[in-house]
């Protein structure tokens, strides 16, 4: 095995940085929805808008801990880098694994919550075409 040196786990930052830049916007996104669902249910209050706020309270749950994972595994690149430079190899090596599969596990998590997503879209699609078959009764 190679020596780990302070670049490699320097290269994770760029990623892991733009990864939790993209689950906050997934995050905002979804506030914003929540806020609007709230001011869809007060007015009128279907199976169609209950399934959508059950589909979103699964996605934020998701999202939340994809930002968690995300952090910790930027948080354990940082202790590998540091154990690097105060020349502590071997425990900085396992900081970096523990960061890399911390990093894997919120990946995981984003494809889970895409498929959510993807679920909540089918609903609508479902319901729109319940709505184009009694337009044309």
């Amino acid at each position: 095995m190679n020596a780990l040196t302070l670049t490699t786990p320097a290269l994770l930052f760029s990623a892991v940085s733009l990864i939790l830049l993209a689950y906050t916007n997934r995050f905002l996104a979804y506030a914003a929805l929540v806020r609007q669902l709230y001011g869809q249910l007060q007015s009128n209050s279907n199976q169609v808008l209950l399934d959508q706020i059950r589909n979103l309270r699964k996605r934020l749950y998701l999202i939340k801990n994809m930002q968690l994972l995300g952090v910790a595994s930027l948080m354990f690149c940082v202790l590998s880098m540091l154990l690097i430079y105060i020349e502590i190899f071997v425990p900085a090596a396992f900081a970096f694994g523990l960061g890399l599969l911390l990093l894997i596990i919120s990946l995981l998590l984003s494809g889970w919550e895409i498929k959510i997503s993807v679920r909540a879209l089918d609903l609508h699609l479902i319901d729109m075409e319940h709505f184009k078959d009694d337009a044309k009764m």
